[in-house]
């Protein structure tokens, strides 16, 4: 342990400053034990979580500007190229090296949100997010100050290796200073976020998601040591999350019928399949308003959404590969009436 940080943790105490010396206890915890005194480290570390979780109250009714958030064991499922940067921050903060600001950025429903909770899960950590109710306020210069009192917040964490933070559209608060009606106070809001990002707990993990990136002030884009970009969906990969959304909901309601394969085919029909998180609304919708006595009803209600109601004939739907038994499904006209039709339309 070096003279300077004798004395840092010294001023800290004197200051008053409880994050700074916390942070500081915790270096000289990390060094003691790459050092070899694992013992003296974890003797560290115990003192300082003896404490409660949060200063000065433990549980969430102490915090005025959070709420804490489940993270559920089920989550979207993600294409390859998503999930391995999700895996990448994961790797991250557990090396410790302090990267430990992330954005996710893309559309509405493309599983942003739900993301971070799985992130949190996997880290074993608690989620908290801002609550921007509490956060925004139509006074002059309160949001700022605010912010500010959050930031605060967040660094009395007396445990901040185990907490995620989250910013859900964190754009409510830190769009372009520029760009805004009232640039005075976006401007006020927005620097009172960089100078709360500049002063984080490094062992605090953020997480913040938008779908307005583009009119993000490049200051604080900088700020964050990693963007993860959702908009990255193919059809194939849309394709394959929806028959593993189909297969969660199918578990549920034994009574209906599997037919992967027109269930792909009229997904396909659309000219763009819709991201997962409106995918699973659907899918989950159209199970259950079907028939339980139709195992095969939910595809019928799905090609009716599908098609916004407006039927195909049977001659166009033969031409889109569809077959007798699959057009009877859809459109209920008998097999043997589907046959008569399009050998009279040859």
């Amino acid at each position: 342990m070096k003279k300077k940080d004798v004395l840092n943790l010294i001023r800290y105490h004197t200051e008053q400053n409880n994050p700074a010396f916390r942070e500081q206890a915790y270096l000289i915890a990390k060094e003691f034990d790459n050092n070899g005194d694992g013992q003296i480290s974890e003797y560290i570390v115990s003192l300082l979580s003896d404490a409660n979780t949060f200063v000065p109250q433990a549980n969430t009714n102490g915090l005025k500007f959070f709420k804490e958030v489940r993270a559920e064991d089920v989550s979207l499922p993600l294409p390859d190229i998503i999930t391995n940067d999700v895996l990448g921050i994961i790797n991250a903060v557990n090396h410790k090296l302090g990267v430990n600001k992330f954005i996710f950025k893309g559309s509405p429903g493309t599983g942003k949100t739900e993301t971070v909770k799985q992130v949190a899960r996997l880290l074993d950590r608690k989620l908290y997010q801002v609550d921007f109710d509490q956060l925004i306020d139509s006074r002059l210069g309160q949001t700022a100050k605010n912010i500010s009192e959050m930031f605060a917040e967040i660094n009395e964490l007396s445990q901040p290796g185990k907490v995620v933070i989250l910013f859900d559209e964190i754009d409510a608060i830190a769009l372009d200073r520029t760009n805004h009606n009232d640039v005075r106070e976006m401007g006020r809001a927005t620097s009172a976020v960089l100078k709360g990002l500049d002063h984080l707990n490094s062992q605090i993990v953020l997480l913040a998601t938008t779908n307005l990136f583009q009119d993000f002030d490049q200051a604080l884009i900088r700020r964050f040591n990693a963007v993860v970009d959702f908009d990255r969906y193919s059809q194939d990969d849309l394709l394959e999350i929806a028959e593993s959304i189909l297969n969660g909901v199918l578990i549920k309601v034994p009574e209906a019928g599997r037919n992967v394969r027109l269930f792909r085919k009229i997904l396909q029909l659309l000219p763009h399949i819709p991201y997962p998180g409106n995918l699973k609304n659907l899918i989950e919708t159209v199970v259950a308003f079907s028939d339980p006595n139709d195992k095969f009803n939910y595809l019928k209600r799905l090609y009716e959404k599908v098609m916004d109601n407006q039927q195909l004939s049977v001659e166009e739907l033969k031409k889109k590969g569809f077959t007798v038994r699959e057009i009877e499904v859809l459109t209920s006209i008998p097999k043997s009436t589907v046959s008569r039709e399009l050998n009279e339309g040859k």
